[in-house]
Order: structure tokens, then sequence, then C-alpha cells
């Protein structure tokens, strides 16, 4: 008799499912309880029936398991409600601003930081200030032209004498104009959520070319 490939996954899920139904005996549940109070009754000696308070005392001890049982399970029910919301109403940030409470970038004397700043509207002109931590202007960046949208810049580390910057935290703000003639500002640190991702129990949002967990992000608009 030929066994079908059907018939192969049928018996593979049926020894599967059999292989994880193994009971938990390292906790006792409120079954077990039961039959063990049941047995308790049966093997009394007649002559010395059980305390009818000490049955009261396990059958109350039988009823509060049970309690707690339904409780525990109505709290992971409400866990998983309010995840399942959580990633729901993470979903409808996509199209929003997400600002990560930041608009420094770390430099290393010498060498080049790359960075990213979103631009709402659309680029006629403008110039990207990089500032010292005493709001010094150190380099400028010219942002020509664009659409809205994010882009990515290099400063290569010189100041605007062109000498090396010294390593240390620097402010990263751009005023520009669009093609109405109106003067706007933007800075680094806030950027449109382009899309959401769940992976191993995290919510990730992709802000730029990152993604970043949700956590990082301290204001959605």
């Amino acid at each position: 008799m030929a066994i079908t490939s059907t018939g192969l996954n049928a018996a593979t899920n049926q020894d599967v499912a059999a292989s994880t139904a193994v009971e938990n005996k390292t906790a006792l549940g409120k079954d077990d309880f039961m039959t063990l109070l049941l047995v308790e009754l049966q093997h009394q000696d007649p002559t010395e029936p059980m305390d009818s308070e000490k049955i009261l005392t396990q059958t109350s001890q039988l009823a509060s398991l049970e309690s707690a049982e339904n409780t525990n399970k109505a709290l992971e029910e409400l866990s998983a409600s309010l995840q399942s919301n959580q990633e729901f109403s993470t979903i409808a940030a996509i199209g929003k601003t997400a600002d990560l409470g930041s608009d420094a970038i770390a430099l290393d004397e010498g060498s080049t930081s790359t960075f990213e700043m979103y631009f709402p509207d659309a680029i006629e002109q403008g110039t990207i200030s990089i500032t010292d931590l005493d709001g010094n202007n150190v380099a400028t960046i010219d942002v020509g032209t664009n659409p809205a949208g994010v882009y990515q810049f290099d400063w290569d580390g010189n100041d605007l004498n062109g000498n090396p910057a010294e390593s240390g935290i620097y402010h990263v703000n751009a005023n520009y104009s669009n093609p109405d003639g109106d003067v706007l500002q933007t800075r680094l640190g806030a950027y449109p959520i382009e899309s959401v991702r769940f992976e191993g129990g995290d919510t990730l949002v992709k802000v730029g070319s990152n993604y970043v967990p949700l956590s990082q992000i301290v204001e959605v608009y």
C-alpha cells in the first residue's frame, strides 16, 4: 500500500503533537490536589475519620489555587492583547515624524563623519551648520537644490579654516528656503517613519536608512 505525502505529514504531525503533549510533572495543579484529597478520604480510618476542619482547609486551598490559575491565565491573555494593540498603534505611526531626541554627531579628529538629515520641504537653497558644544560655528555644508526627503551628507572633519576639528560631539542643524521663498529649519535626529518591523519581540521603526528600536524614539508627531 502506497503512503502519500499527506499521510506522511499527518503521521509526522501526530508524532510531534504526542511528543509535545507531555504533561509537566514538576508542579501540582488543582486536579492533582483534588485527586490527593479523594484518595485521602477513601483510605481514612473509619474509626478515626478526617477532621472536618482539615477538609475545609484543604478545599479552601484548592479553591485558592484554582483562582490563582484563572488569574494567571487572564493576565497572560491581557498581556498578549496589550502587545497586539501596541503593535497596531506603532503601525499607525507610519508617515509621521519620529524624534530621536538628539541633534549631535561624534567626530574623531582626522576622520570623516557621515550623517542623514530630513528636509520636510523642497530645498531651493540651504546650509547645514555644524557647531561645537559652546555654540561656535565650526563648519558648514551646502545642501544644494533638492526635493523634500532624507539626504546623506559627509563632513570631512575640517573646520572653516580647513584645519582638522578636534575630536568631540557636535550639533547639526540646517537653515534652508523652499521654492516659495519661505525660510525653514530642520535638524539632525528627526525623520519620517517609513515602516515598522517586529523582530524577536522588539518593535523597530525605519527612520532614514536605519531601523531603530521604538524605545529610542522620544516623540512622534
